[in-house]
């Protein structure tokens, strides 16, 4: 499928038009700009319209402005289906489960600290486990493990690792109570095990920001945020526990999918009824390896914490943590009636209207490529009748890890980040040119879309100054 088959409907909206011989139960729609159409994948757009197809889903479609092509559904890719009548699909959410972005502010700013950048650096890539197959300092027995699935971040404030004010800024308080860590394989259990506490590698990362720009005076306020402040911002995600349980379940729905008499277009969007046994237990441990990940960001915190008050006598506090993959089931309205929903989202953001902790719509957080810009936005509203409350999830590729390996160098990488006052602590300099800004959409553009389209609004704008590269 191509862009000329795309309806145009207003500046930033793109429909793939319902087509019932493909299949199609409800149009897709694509949010873009002029400047981001470009980069628009044909296999992108094939991948929208297919997971039209799947049985019971709402509404549209979706696809967020950093859209690419991914596992079955597409990258920037959000679908909500009938909690009864609809599907659950773990191409819908992606291997590494509960990916997500979790940022801490501290009481420092830019010119305390920007001098001893390196030494800060340094002492946060000692703390925090980074690289393939890292492992976290914890060990931890099989009884502890099930404890984290089963109880989230909240297992790691009972254990010392922060305070219960932590869970108030945490998506679900850091804990999906559906999970069930029966569901979860011994070989996912054996991986996970070693791994808490630990930033992984691809695109996960830890980086110090500073806070340069104030966009929503009011939210940033809230939200503790002030032009110059110097702030942790962590991207990781379930580790080997989530890859694993991902992996299982594919089999599991990949046979069962012809049980059910399923049609797919792509065997890569497996999938069953969301009230069958092979959901509830995919569900079960879909959602312990949300916990996983938000334990395992809540343990980095406090070793970054204790990093900030060694290094600089004061502390940093938690202003929120985002999933960006992953499938919960929520009410949305579709047409006059309130339905209970599985809405999927994969590289994309829950970006509620309201947050109880603040008082206004959620915090949104949407990191950059390696040496760009990040934002902190608020959920609206009109995300709730538009997407699903849901918004961006980064800039998103436009290279293939393989392409940017291939057309980039690290020392080009590197040297470019240190021309911009960039410092970078990695355990394997040939991954660099993976996560080069030449490999990701412009961030700036990407969240200009979300913000013209009011399905999240930018509150503030934060650029690195030091990067450890997972």
């Amino acid at each position: 499928m191509t862009l000329a088959e795309l309806v145009r409907q207003d500046e930033y909206v793109w429909e793939v038009p319902k087509d019932e011989a493909l299949g199609m139960h409800v149009p897709g729609r694509i949010f873009l700009s002029e400047a981001l159409v470009k980069y628009l994948e044909p296999g992108a757009i094939q991948q929208v319209a297919n997971v039209a197809t799947l049985p019971g889903i709402q509404k549209w479609s979706l696809a967020m402005p950093d859209v690419h092509t991914g596992y079955g559904f597409p990258i920037g890719g959000v679908a909500a289906f009938d909690a009864t009548e609809g599907v659950l699909s773990p191409g819908g959410v992606g291997f590494d489960i509960n990916c997500g972005t979790r940022l801490l502010a501290t009481t420092l700013f830019k010119e305390e600290i920007e001098q001893r950048i390196d030494e800060f650096l340094t002492a946060l890539f000692q703390a925090i486990p980074s690289g393939l197959g890292s492992k976290g300092q914890l060990r931890l027995s099989e009884t502890e493990l099930n404890d984290v699935f089963s109880n989230g971040a909240k297992w790691a404030v009972n254990q010392g690792y922060g305070d219960a004010t932590d869970l108030l800024h945490c998506e679900s308080n850091g804990c999906m109570d559906d999970s069930d860590p029966s569901k979860v394989s011994p070989l996912a259990k054996k991986r996970g095990k070693p791994q808490l506490g630990s930033l992984g590698s691809g695109n996960h990362f830890l980086e110090i920001q500073c806070v340069d720009q104030i966009c929503e005076k009011k939210a940033a306020n809230l939200f503790g945020l002030k032009e110059g402040q110097v702030c942790i911002m962590l991207h990781s995600g379930s580790r080997g526990a989530g890859h694993q349980i991902c992996t299982d379940y594919l089999k599991v729905f990949q046979g069962a999918s012809r049980k059910y008499a399923i049609r797919l277009p792509d065997r890569q969007l497996a999938c069953v009824p969301a009230d069958s046994p092979e959901a509830r237990d995919y569900f079960g441990a879909m959602a312990a390896a949300a916990n996983y990940a938000w334990t395992n960001r809540q343990v980095m915190s406090f070793w970054v914490r204790n990093v900030v008050e060694q290094k600089f006598g004061t502390t940093a506090t938690l202003v929120y943590d985002v999933a960006h993959n992953i499938a919960k089931l929520e009410k949305h309205s579709v047409g006059e009636e309130r339905k209970e929903v599985y809405v999927h989202r994969k590289g994309a953001t829950r970006a509620f209207d309201k947050d109880a902790s603040y008082g206004i719509g959620q915090p949104v957080l949407i990191p950059g490529s390696m040496g760009t810009a990040s934002y902190v936005l608020h959920g609206t509203k009109k995300a709730m009748a538009a997407s699903f409350g849901s918004t961006c999830h980064g800039a998103g590729r436009v290279l293939s890890r393989k392409s940017a390996r291939s057309s980039l160098t690290w020392k080009t990488v590197t040297e470019n980040l240190r021309q911009k006052h960039i410092a970078i602590k990695t355990d394997d300099l040939s991954a660099v040119p993976e996560e080069a800004p030449e490999a990701y959409k412009p961030i700036d553009d990407v969240i200009d879309v979300v913000s013209k389209l009011g399905i999240s609004k930018a509150v503030a704008r934060l650029t690195p100054m030091g990067v450890i590269k997972g």
